[in-house]
């Protein structure tokens, strides 16, 4: 599980990667559920999460960067 912390401390390109590698996890692991191979089924929840962690930094980073240029 990754840290809100942790996540501000990387450059934007960094989460950019971080949020590609998670939403393919994400989408391996669907086709596992659906196949029915799936172990932990808690790990969807998890990875769904960090998605949405990531989007929120990525969102704050973004709101600072306008409102310091403006």
């Amino acid at each position: 599980m990754m840290k809100a912390e942790e996540l501000r401390t990387k450059s934007t390109d960094e989460l950019k990667k971080a949020l590609l590698d998670l939403r393919k996890e994400q989408f391996n692991m669907r086709f596992q559920k659906a196949g029915g191979q799936i172990a932990n089924t808690a790990q969807m929840r998890s990875v769904r999460r960090n998605i949405a962690r990531i989007k929120t930094i990525l969102n704050e980073k973004q709101t600072q960067s306008a409102q310091k240029a403006a």
